[in-house]
C-alpha cells in the first residue's frame, strides 16, 4: 500500500505551488480539486443533474459547469450548497480512493483543500499543512480568483481555523512571504520532507512484508 501524505491549506495558502514542487521530484499527485472537475466535466451525469437543480446559468455557452457562478450561489444559500455536497462528496471521494489504491509508487501526495473538514485524513500517514495568516490568504485569494472579497470571506469561514487545521499537522510549511522571496526556502522544505518520505514509505513497506 502506498504511504498517503495528505497536503491541505485554506483558501490563497499555495497549495498549488507546493504540489508541483514534489511533482517536479517525481512525486505522483492526487488532487481533490481535478478530480472535483472531473466527476462534473461536460457529458458527466453528474453535471446534468447540478444544471437541471440550478437551472443552465451555471452552464458555460460551451456548455461546461461555471463554477464560478455556482460558487456565488452556494455560498449564500446553505441549503443549495449541502444539497451539492451530497450529490459531489460520494463520487469524489469513490474516485479519490481507487486512484489511492492504484498508485505503485514509493508515496503519493494527496492534495485537498478541505481535507480535514470532510474527514479525508483517515487515508493519511502523514499531513502537511501550509500555514498562512488569514489576511494574507485573503488577499491573494481575492486577486487570484478575480472574486468579491464577500465571497472569499464566505469560504474562508466554512473552512476550518487556522489553529484547528495545525491541529492536524505532521508538518508544517509556513508560506506568508511573497512568492519571490519565499519560493526558495519552501524548495529546501520540500526536498527534505521528500527524503524524509521515502524513508517513512520504506519503513511501511517493511512493516506490510512482516504482517503478510
Amino acid at each position: 500500500m502506498t504511504y498517503v501524505v495528505g497536503l491541505t491549506g485554506g483558501i490563497g495558502s499555495g497549495k498549488t505551488t507546493v504540489a508541483n514542487l514534489f511533482a517536479e521530484l517525481g512525486v505522483p499527485l492526487i488532487d481533490a480539486d481535478i478530480v472535483a472537475r472531473q466527476v462534473v466535466e461536460k457529458g458527466a451525469p453528474l453535471l446534468s443533474k447540478i444544471a437541471e437543480h440550478f437551472g443552465d446559468e451555471i452552464l458555460t455557452s460551451q456548455g461546461e459547469l461555471d463554477r464560478a457562478k455556482l460558487r456565488q450561489v452556494i455560498f449564500h444559500q446553505e441549503q443549495e450548497k449541502i444539497w451539492l455536497n451530497n450529490l459531489l462528496h460520494p463520487a469524489i471521494r469513490q474516485e479519490m480512493v481507487s486512484q489511492i489504491q492504484a498508485c505503485p509508487a514509493p508515496y503519493l501526495l494527496f492534495v485537498v483543500p478541505l481535507l480535514i473538514e470532510n474527514n479525508l485524513t483517515e487515508f493519511c500517514d502523514r499531513v502537511i499543512v501550509i500555514d498562512v495568516e488569514p489576511a494574507i490568504q485573503l488577499e491573494r485569494a481575492t486577486k487570484r480568483d478575480q472574486s468579491k472579497v464577500e465571497t472569499i470571506k464566505s469560504i474562508m469561514a466554512s473552512q476550518v481555523s487556522q489553529t484547528e487545521r495545525l491541529r492536524y499537522a505532521d508538518d508544517v510549511i509556513e508560506n506568508n512571504l511573497p512568492l519571490e522571496q519565499g519560493l526558495e526556502r519552501i524548495k529546501t522544505q520540500v526536498f527534505t520532507l521528500h527524503q524524509q518520505y521515502l524513508d517513512l514509505a520504506k519503513d511501511k513497506e517493511s512493516e506490510c512484508q512482516k504482517l503478510s
